[in-house]
């Protein structure tokens, strides 16, 4: 037992497997997964830069999605496969408290972005005559910029509350990676209270921009469904109908993670959850922006 968290020098992470051979077949999943993610996305992120053509708001916060998605696989698979490799557990309480926040960083402006990529799909369908003037350079600019700091605060706040807890538990996290749950799940019962309140006051804030995603949707495919032409219907679709797929994915999995009962939660489950949530959102989003994209794909 730990007395308290001042001798907490570091966590041990969930294993994937106790036998030397399991180990090294997680490893080499997990490198696969994430070399398709850097691959994928740095592909993206290469031929929006180089081709002008793709110089346009969808593609510059499509540019801001790929960084993201990099940096949120790049914050939690390469120290999980180190540990399967060199058969350790181990990661330090700075180290732990570094992931914590990137992973929250990275993620939240990630959802950030996702609502504003709504809006935008929203102005181009809705609103056209108006894109020019409301999606300027220097409007896009600005708001990229406002998601990137929003994570930024979200995430300082969270790390911050969630450090400031003792932890008198263990020293046990029960996932792949630090996160809050399975940290606060260390603590003294009484004290993570402070931490609910921010939980709940940041569920609200998802919940604000999921209601804002969902309307624009609502609205844009009442616009889409009334266009007379089949190929204008179609092109307003394959516009639209990645972003859908990805917020999908990217909600789903992190409700799940973080909203299911305590009874089902299992050291196996909360594991898939993780990969679900964490992993595999990175690795897809780029199949799912450019295989309906014929742009994307030109430039590619």
């Amino acid at each position: 037992q730990m007395s308290n968290s001042s001798s907490l020098h570091e966590f041990l992470l969930l294993g994937f497997a106790d036998t030397r051979e399991l180990q090294l077949l997680y490893f080499l999943l997990f490198l696969g997964i994430y070399l398709a993610a850097l691959l994928g996305n740095g592909l993206i992120i290469t031929a929006i830069a180089c081709d002008h053509r793709l110089h346009t708001p969808m593609y510059f916060f499509l540019l801001h999605l790929s960084v993201l998605d990099l940096g949120t696989i790049s914050t939690t698979v390469p120290k999980s496969m180190a540990n399967s490799l060199w058969d350790t557990r181990v990661i330090s309480y700075l180290g732990c408290a570094a992931q914590l926040f990137w992973f929250l960083f990275l993620i939240s402006a990630e959802y950030f972005l996702l609502t504003i990529m709504a809006y935008d799909r929203y102005i181009a369908i809705c609103r056209p005559l108006h894109y020019g003037t409301l999606m300027g350079s220097r409007a896009c600019a600005k708001m990229a910029a406002a998601a990137w700091a929003s994570g930024f605060l979200y995430s300082v706040l969270h790390t911050a509350n969630t450090f400031s807890i003792p932890l008198c538990q263990d020293n046990t996290v029960e996932q792949f990676f630090c996160e809050v749950p399975q940290i606060l799940k260390l603590s003294c019962s009484d004290s993570y209270l402070r931490e609910a309140g921010l939980i709940v006051a940041s569920l609200c804030l998802v919940f604000v921009c999921f209601i804002f995603i969902v309307v624009s949707y609502v609205q844009i495919f009442t616009v889409v469904l009334r266009i007379p032409s089949e190929q204008g219907r179609h092109k307003a679709f394959s516009m639209c109908l990645p972003h859908l797929a990805v917020v999908s994915l990217f909600v789903i999995t992190s409700f799940f993670a973080h909203l299911k009962p305590p009874s089902l939660s299992s050291p196996a489950l909360d594991l898939v959850v993780g990969v679900l949530y964490s992993v595999v959102p990175p690795a897809v989003n780029p199949l799912i922006y450019s295989m309906r994209n014929k742009e994307l794909k030109n430039a590619l």
